[in-house]
């Protein structure tokens, strides 16, 4: 993600009813409804941060440092306990970390060769190493449901997913891997519903986000971002997975209807080719703007027709969207000039 001013990298949590920045200068934690911040840590504390990732809303936090002024190594994630307002836990690996994902029973480290497993939050144990293809963005995500212990992150061949059940981690049984062909190029992004049902991918071209189905492997909808090439940032399902939305450098948060697919604008595109056939394209509900400048990422609210934009210029964007593609701003806001309150 492209920084912009003293922000790093933003994250949602696993609900979306927060987020976290790494920033220059710390780590800042805000609520989203209604916009607050919630937990502050200086420089002089942790030094400047370039990954900050919650575990839901609980009192672990995992950081790694980066960006100009890092006091931990890039190469080690550190546990953050705020009750107890330390750390409690180190990890160090040989290479930088690009990437942390938690959940109640896990934690995963993405490097940019290697994805490590550990039990959490007990004396954590390294249950499973892979090796991937090189993954500079760190591109892997978990699905927080308890009931479905699922990972994705791209596989070996350009343009594919794997998908790893993190209940079955037997370090000693080989099992050949789960993949879903997704793109022909190279991944750029990639998200996970709550349930663990469906996982969303764009490559890095940006003009399409294919939808597939975890347990059949199949594709369920191929939507169009556009028709020129972009750089997506975001992708996100809203909590009950009827729409899908998503931010790129273009400076345009797409949404996308999932489970009333009809709603979505459609337009015919003729492929090249002998029989001149003719695809159908799927495009966006509704659309919101942000300042292309500057990166964002995008969630849907607790009411699934309000969508979240989060730039790293500081911006906070509210936008209330109808099944009829109308779409208007409720809320905008500075989060960077939020004062801190203590009471999580």
């Amino acid at each position: 993600m492209e920084t912009c001013g003293s922000v790093i990298s933003l994250r949602f949590n696993q609900d979306h009813s927060c987020f976290t920045c790494a920033m220059e200068t710390g780590m800042r934690i805000f609520n989203v409804e209604p916009l607050v911040e919630k937990k502050r840590l200086a420089v002089e504390t942790v030094g400047s941060l370039g990954t900050v990732e919650m575990l839901h809303r609980t009192n672990l936090i995992a950081i790694v440092g980066g960006g100009a002024l890092p006091k931990y190594a890039e190469n080690t994630v550190l546990i953050w306990d705020d009750l107890e307002k330390r750390f409690v836990l180190e990890l160090t690996f040989t290479l930088p970390v690009v990437g942390v994902r938690l959940r109640r029973d896990r934690i995963v480290v993405v490097l940019r060769n290697q994805i490590h497993v550990f039990s959490f939050p007990n004396v954590p144990q390294r249950m499973l190493t892979l090796d991937t293809r090189d993954n500079p963005r760190g591109l892997c995500e978990v699905c927080p449901s308890s009931e479905k212990p699922l990972m994705v992150f791209p596989a070996h061949k350009s343009g594919s997913l794997q998908l790893v059940d993190l209940n079955l981690l037997e370090p000693d049984i080989s099992t050949s891997p789960v993949t879903i062909k997704a793109h022909q190029g190279e991944l750029a992004c990639i998200a996970i519903n709550q349930q663990g049902s469906m996982v969303a991918t764009a490559s890095r071209k940006g003009t399409l986000i294919r939808v597939f189905d975890t347990t059949k492997r199949v594709q369920l909808a191929e939507l169009r971002r556009g028709a020129d090439p972009a750089t997506l940032y975001c992708i996100n399902f809203s909590h009950d997975s009827a729409y899908l939305c998503s931010s790129s450098d273009k400076g345009t948060v797409h949404i996308f209807a999932l489970k009333d697919s009809s709603l979505n604008r459609r337009s015919t595109f003729q492929k090249m080719g002998f029989l001149g056939q003719y695809v159908e394209s799927q495009w966006g509900l509704a659309n919101f703007t942000v300042a292309a400048e500057c990166a964002c990422v995008c969630a849907f609210g607790p009411s699934t027709n309000c969508v979240y934009a989060i730039c790293v210029d500081g911006t906070f964007h509210k936008y209330v969207f109808t099944q009829d593609g109308s779409c208007n701003r409720e809320a905008y806001d500075v989060y960077l000039d939020i004062g801190d309150n203590e009471d999580f």
